[in-house]
């Protein structure tokens, strides 16, 4: 029984074939293998995003607390609706919506 099957002669060469194992093992087997990256590339993206999100905030919180230093009118508001402040001859009714 005779097997005819020809080798192509490039996968002769042994230069070649180490340097097909050699991409073979970096795409896949090594620790930094291409999935790996991909999922780091995912994830910076995220934190890209967070970071972006959170600065907007920072700026906004910013903007609030100079106008909370800068006008007692919205000192007095600020604390009217977020802490229920009140004044001694007032009362306040808290009205809490059923979902």
């Amino acid at each position: 029984m005779k097997l005819n099957v020809k080798i192509p002669s490039f996968l002769k060469n042994r230069y070649i074939i180490t340097a097909l194992i050699f991409i073979l093992w970096i795409s896949f087997f090594d620790q930094n293998n291409l999935i790996t990256k991909f999922q780091y590339w995912m994830e910076l993206k995220s934190l890209e995003d967070e970071k972006t999100f959170y600065q907007e905030e920072i700026k906004q919180t910013n903007k609030d607390l100079y106008e909370l230093q800068s006008n007692l009118k919205s000192l007095e508001k600020f604390a009217r609706e977020k802490y229920l402040m009140k004044k001694d001859n007032e009362e306040i009714f808290v009205i809490v919506e059923k979902d």
